[in-house]
């Protein structure tokens, strides 16, 4: 295994030398989130394994290149899982590009992202220099978390060779309640119920040719579910039926999702709080409206922008009708203060700028 890092050390630093971009790609679940980016291919599969499972201290190590799938296998056997529910997208989703491109599935707002998961990693930098950040406990940190940092850099701060992550038991108990109601009144439900100590875990409002429907997944003790399942009402889903349709919202895969036919989808991240939002269409939310998914022609990316912003959040070109060709910026450009932030972190930890040139903004 260092024969393999070694030499992916020697391939940075001759890059870093020529100034020869890299991309670095692990099973390409994700190639289509983010802008295309640049340079010759650097393959983080060979760098897989899990290093060290402690399931009594809630840890486990595994390096980048392991399939998840292969990490959630390993993990169920010992009753546990990653709470976050990364999404998979593909067959080929691995731990190092779940961390970089930091994404979560339906749990996100009640578990917290994967940046709360990270406890450490070992990266290379541009330089070629292997560095550890964190450890395997949680602790407080003076100045830059740079385990958490990699989250959602897409690769382009460095390699992440391997990481340390947080993991949790599985649920005692789940259910699933479907209610008939509109989005507005969703918004107001679930806004009052995650003010009172209820197991909420996760939800899911669509508008699928006129029939408006929220589902709501609770998870957590026993006594608990069946208290808030009677408290609430609705109508108890099974959950041997209902638990693929959850994997398909996290990967993406409902059918509302595919068909969206021409037309781009985006992610709006907005804050739970935030009303019914001036759209081309209703949304899917998720994360108890935290997150709004919408399908929408290439010209209404200024309209949907604005609203976001205007709810006090961002909106990400998510997949682009044609594929990877747009002219539309994938991210929100970055308020001037933030953007220099941004810049200074990649000269630092890249200063010849190889590593997924573009792959943020076409022009880092």
């Amino acid at each position: 295994m260092d024969l393999i890092l070694d030499s992916m050390i020697e391939r940075i630093r001759a890059a870093a030398d020529s100034g020869t971009p890299l991309r670095l790609r692990g099973g390409g679940s994700k190639d289509f989130y983010g802008e295309p980016a640049r340079g010759e291919l650097l393959d983080t599969r060979p760098l897989a394994g899990i290093t060290s499972y402690e399931p009594t201290e809630l840890v486990v190590t595994v390096r980048a290149g392991t399939p998840l799938a292969e990490l959630e296998a390993v993990l169920a056997e010992r009753g546990q899982c990653l709470p976050f529910e990364p999404p998979h997208f593909s067959g080929g989703a691995t731990v190092g590009g779940m961390v970089a491109a930091g994404l979560s599935g339906p749990a996100r707002a009640s578990a917290g992202a994967v940046r709360d998961f990270v406890l450490g990693l070992t990266m290379v930098n541009g330089r070629g220099e292997p560095l550890t950040f964190g450890g395997q406990v949680m602790k407080n940190v003076a100045g830059y978390d740079v385990s958490r940092l990699m989250a959602g850099a897409l690769g382009t701060l460095g390699l992440i060779v391997e990481v340390s992550l947080k993991v949790l038991a599985v649920a005692p108990a789940e259910a699933t309640l479907k209610f008939e109601m509109s989005q507005a009144e969703a918004l107001r439900r679930l806004n009052d119920w995650g003010g009172r100590p209820l197991p909420l875990n996760a939800s899911c409002w669509v508008d699928d040719a006129g029939l408006k429907t929220l589902y709501l997944r609770l998870r957590g003790a026993v006594a608990a579910v069946e208290a808030a399942c009677k408290s609430l009402g609705g109508e108890r889903q099974d959950n041997a039926q209902v638990a693929p349709d959850w994997t398909l919202c996290r990967d993406q895969r409902l059918p509302w999702f595919e068909e969206r036919g021409q037309r781009d989808l985006w992610r709006l991240s907005v804050p739970q709080t935030a009303p019914a939002l001036d759209l081309p269409e209703p949304p899917l939310m998720e994360w108890h409206g935290g997150q709004r998914w919408v399908r929408a022609e290439p010209a209404d990316a200024p309209r949907l922008r604005e609203a976001a912003l205007r709810a006090g959040g961002h909106a990400t070109l998510f997949i682009p009708a044609g594929g990877r060709d747009s002219a539309v910026l994938r991210f929100t450009p970055l308020p001037p203060q933030l953007d220099r932030i941004h810049r200074e972190l990649k000269r630092e930890f890249d200063p010849a700028g190889i590593f997924n040139r573009g792959r943020l903004y076409p022009d880092m």
